[in-house]
Order: structure tokens, then sequence, then C-alpha cells
């Protein structure tokens, strides 16, 4: 971990003065099936990481526009690196929920932590003198690869009510497993996370309930609407962003493809076709669309963070949606750019067929799950409650 502490004031611009760096090596971070460790230190020197640690342990607290902005600069030189950059960022958000001795001890110790999360139920914790015991396997580990920390989701046994907590733990605390051999996204490194009869203090554990809904026990010291919205929708954001630079990076390889590419069999250029031209303009606009709809959902989770009001289930489920929406277009944006590519665009140098694969898998994440989606948010405007936890 960096020892500089660089200004809020310029982070996008340092971020993108790196960009060439994280594109330069985005086929050795699928190659390796991790992020590059030059990129992490990189991108560590800039502070993006410290973007949601609170202001008075030397974060910048930044607004959601910017984390997309920043999201894009780095998925549209590697989706992988720029999915691992975003949950960094929005895992020191998490922290932030946790209660305020654990920010304490943890914050004034290292600027920001490195920590993959999982707010899937898969590990089981039994209440003991002093904290938990907790033993799971957590899949889809991202950063876990370069983690100092991780945060992982157990639910509480014996009550009667469901008590899903979640713990951060330091990186030496489980064992991790290297199995991320993955037909997209695998420069993410996203291994699976093992706790064997792991105790864990209590102040190190905080009510995933709580922090849904941007309520968890430590954000009365945050003093920044940054740490009151709900937490699904951020996360959403941190996962669809990338999709967007995807999609960017896809386009920019079709428009320069084209003026190269002739017809079979002919003399004529693609880009002088009429179909080619469609696409090119369509297929742009389609992904404008989809960036204003995320950014539409930043403006909204901001506004709520200003609220005195908790951001009711149904909001909560139309973002999830809205996001949805906009991943599930910039999937089929590159799927099209790619059939009009020709069958050069698939030998496996050329990085369209990587942008690919990325998006194929990252579009299979869970908040990007219509039918789960539209189903609760369908049920929540009839006036019934959700199917699944929103």
């Amino acid at each position: 971990m960096t020892n500089t502490h660089p200004p809020a004031a310029g982070l996008l611009e340092r971020v993108h003065n790196i960009t060439p760096l994280i594109a330069d090596n985005a086929a050795k971070a699928e190659e390796l099936r991790k992020p590059v460790d030059e990129v992490i230190s990189a991108l560590e020197a800039t502070g993006v990481f410290k973007a949601f640690v609170p202001e008075r342990f030397g974060g910048y607290e930044i607004d959601t526009q910017t984390f997309i902005d920043v999201g894009l600069a780095v998925s549209k030189a590697c989706t992988s690196t720029g999915w691992v950059t975003t949950f960094y960022m929005e895992h020191n958000w998490m922290l932030a929920q946790f209660p305020p001795e654990t920010q304490q001890a943890i914050w004034a110790k290292q600027p920001y932590i490195l920590a993959p999360a999982s707010i899937s139920p898969n590990g089981v914790a039994e209440q003991v003198d002093g904290g938990y015991t907790v033993n799971g396997r957590w899949s889809w580990g991202t950063g876990v690869m370069h983690a100092d920390w991780v945060i992982l989701n157990g639910m509480v046994q014996g009550g009667d009510l469901p008590d899903p907590r979640l713990f951060v733990v330091p990186i030496s605390d489980i064992e991790v497993d290297d199995m991320w051999y993955c037909a997209g996204m695998e420069g993410t490194g996203s291994n699976d996370m093992i706790a064997k009869d792991l105790f864990i203090p209590a102040a190190h554990s905080e009510s995933l309930m709580g922090m849904g809904i941007g309520r968890g026990s430590g954000t009365g010291i945050n003093n920044n609407p940054r740490y009151t919205h709900p937490m699904l929708p951020l996360l959403s954001i941190a996962a669809a962003t990338p999709s967007i630079g995807a999609a960017r990076h896809a386009l920019e390889l079709f428009q320069e493809r084209l003026g190269g590419r002739a017809i079979y069999g002919t003399l004529t250029k693609q880009a002088e076709r009429q179909s080619a031209q469609i696409l090119l303009g369509v297929s742009t606009i389609q992904v404008d669309s989809a960036e204003i709809l995320i950014r539409k959902v930043g403006e909204q989770l901001d506004a709520w963070g200003r609220s005195d009001e908790i951001c009711p289930p149904e909001e909560r489920s139309r973002m999830r949606v809205q996001i949805a929406q906009a991943v599930h277009m910039c999937r089929d944006v590159v799927q099209n750019l790619m059939k009009a590519s020709g069958a050069g665009a698939h030998i496996r140098p050329h990085p369209m067929q990587r942008v690919l694969r990325d998006i194929n898998t990252l579009s299979c994440h869970t908040v990007f799950d219509m039918d789960i989606g539209g189903e609760n948010y369908g049920r929540l405007l009839l006036g019934m409650e959700p199917a699944s936890p929103v």
C-alpha cells in the first residue's frame, strides 16, 4: 500500500494519466487471472481508493458522479481492472457503516482498505462471548488477490428472525482458494474466500439490514450525506459502470476497424456501407442512453443521502431495475458490434473478443437479473411484499 497522500483535487486527472498503463496491461491481467501489481500500485498512487473514506480520516468523500467518472476511465482501459477499482472504492463506503471504534482502529493505521466484500449469506455466524465464530465459503471475491482486509456475510444462528451480519477481518485470517477460471472478467482474480472457526470481535461486525438502508451504526460520526443513502444502488452502480466503459471501448474498436476492413470479394470499405453507419450511430446513442440512466440513478442516490427519510423499498427496487436495464443495453451493443466486426475480431490478440467475454460475464451479476429485479418492483407497485431483499 502506498504511503503517498495526494489531494482530492485532481483525482480524475491522475486516473486518466495512468489509463494507458492500464490498457497496456489488460491482456496480461486476463492471462494472470488477477489485476497486474504495477497497475494496482499506480491506482493507489492516484489516491482513488480514498474516494469514500470519511474526510476525518483523510478521505475524499466524493459524489456519485465523480465515482462514475473514475470508474468509466479505468473500465474503458480494462473492464476487469475497472470492476476491481469501483468495488475497492465502494467497500470503503461499507466500512464507514461499521462501529466507530472499528473505523478508528483501521483507518487510523492506513488511509483505505483494499477489500473484497460478499453480501451473499454463505457464512454461518455463532454468537459467543465477545463476538462471533464464523464459518463459510464465499465466492466472487473481487479484489481478494491484492486485499489487506475482507468483508464477509454470515447469518447469525439462534434468533427468531434472520440476522445477516457483515464481518471485517484481516486477509491473513482467511484462506483464498485459487479457483478463478472464468469465461470472462478473468482479470479480476475473484477467487473464493474460506473461513474456518474464525473468531471475530463484536465491534468488527455490522448489521446488513442497517447498512442496506444507509443507517449502519457508524454513520452518525461521519457528517456527510454520502453515507446515509441505501447500499444496493451504490453497489449496483459500482458493478454497472464497467459495462459502460467496456461498451465505449468496443465502440472505439469498431469505428477503427470500419476504416480499414474491406468487405470480402469487393473493394468497398465497411465504413462506406449504410448498415455499418447505422449500427455505429445507433449503438453510440444506446451507450449514451445507458450512461445517462446510470448517472440519473446516481443523482437520485445522492438526493436520498441528503434526505432525512429512509429510501423506501419501491425506490431502491426501481433504481436496481434501471441500472440492470443500462447494463443489458451495453451488453447488447457489444454483441452487435462483435457480430459486425468479422471473424478477425475473434482472434485471441484482438481486444474486442476480451471486451465481449467480459461484458457477457459481468451482465450475469445477480443485481442485473431482470427477473428478480422486475418481480420485486412489480410486486411493490402492486402493494405486495418483495420476493427477495431490496
